[in-house]
């Protein structure tokens, strides 16, 4: 098993003072996925939110799900 090394609150400061002035860069091209915000009706939201909540699980894999179940059917 995985032994995990604990750091020093010291550490943890230093660590976090570090990346807010040395933020990483970044290359938008190699993200994995580009797909730009989508809008809904409120009626949409509203189950998208309910689902999510009752499986627990984000919105967006509530409609990957669907998404692929409807893939499933085409093939």
């Amino acid at each position: 098993m995985l032994k995990l090394e604990r750091m020093t609150e010291e550490e943890a400061f230093a660590l976090d003072e570090y990346y807010t002035k040395n933020p990483p860069k970044v290359d938008p091209s190699k993200a994995r996925i580009r797909i730009p915000m989508v809008r809904v009706d409120s009626a949409t939201a509203e189950y998208l939110a309910k689902e999510a909540r009752a499986l627990n699980k984000k919105p967006e894999d509530i409609i990957c799900d669907m998404v692929l179940e409807k893939l499933a059917k085409v093939n």
